[in-house]
């Protein structure tokens, strides 16, 4: 089952021998979440990790030196996301974890969902400022708390012009806790911009499966459908 499953972001600049001091005060409600999620994904004891991002090295680096101890003996697959639309990468989600009969090869699976939020917040941010951006960013988090997916994976439909990066590792990630099929409780632990990029923390706190999904599945039919 998934035992663990969280959205992190992931600039380098948290990195202790990346960031400066300042850098990561400005960064300290961040920096204090993901240790947070660091103490639930140890509690949660996986022996599987997967873990998604739109950009290799920093992308998966940088969330695993917060969430995993040194000492984690299982096993780590990463999966980098493409440009292709939301909805694909949601059924990527939910393709990986059907396909890989990973409820029978291991007994507790992780899920981490790398990426930032809008690049467009502030004038002097990488992209410059954008409206669309702080929308973005707002809606996103008002959905996921409400579990809209379907309004999640139109986001970027909606909001062609946010600059943002982690919507597909987001869609991933729900996607393969839709095909587990298991009740999940989600809790923003921090957000914030201070440099014109989004970082959002969030703690999706997976629980038993959903009564009737067998069902469900067999009929052909998922919570994203109804």
């Amino acid at each position: 089952m998934i035992s663990f499953a969280c959205i992190v972001p992931h600039p380098p600049i948290l990195l202790p021998a990346v960031g400066s001091e300042a850098d990561r005060a400005r960064l300290k409600n961040t920096i204090s979440a993901l240790e947070v999620l660091g103490k639930k994904f140890k509690d949660s004891n996986p022996d599987l990790i997967i873990i998604s991002s739109p950009h290799a090295d920093w992308g998966f680096n940088v969330p695993l030196h917060f969430l995993t101890p040194q000492h984690f003996q299982g096993q780590i697959k990463t999966y980098l996301t493409g440009t292709e639309p939301a909805e694909f990468h949601f059924q990527e989600g939910k393709r990986i974890f059907e396909d890989n009969n990973l409820e029978l090869d291991f007994k507790k699976v992780a899920f981490i969902a790398s990426g930032d939020m809008s690049h467009c917040l502030k004038e002097d941010g990488p992209y410059g400022f954008n409206p669309e951006g702080p929308k973005f960013d707002q809606d996103l988090q008002e959905f996921l708390v409400k579990k809209e997916i379907g309004k999640i994976l139109q986001l970027d439909d909606i909001y062609p012009g946010a600059g943002e990066c982690g919507l597909r590792s987001f869609s991933f990630l729900l996607g393969a806790l839709e095909a587990a099929g298991v009740k999940y409780e989600p809790e923003i632990l921090s957000y914030e911009g201070p440099f014109g990029v989004g970082y959002l923390v969030a703690d999706l706190k997976p629980g038993d499966k959903q009564v009737g999904v067998e069902k469900q599945k067999k009929d052909g039919k998922t919570n994203k459908d109804k």
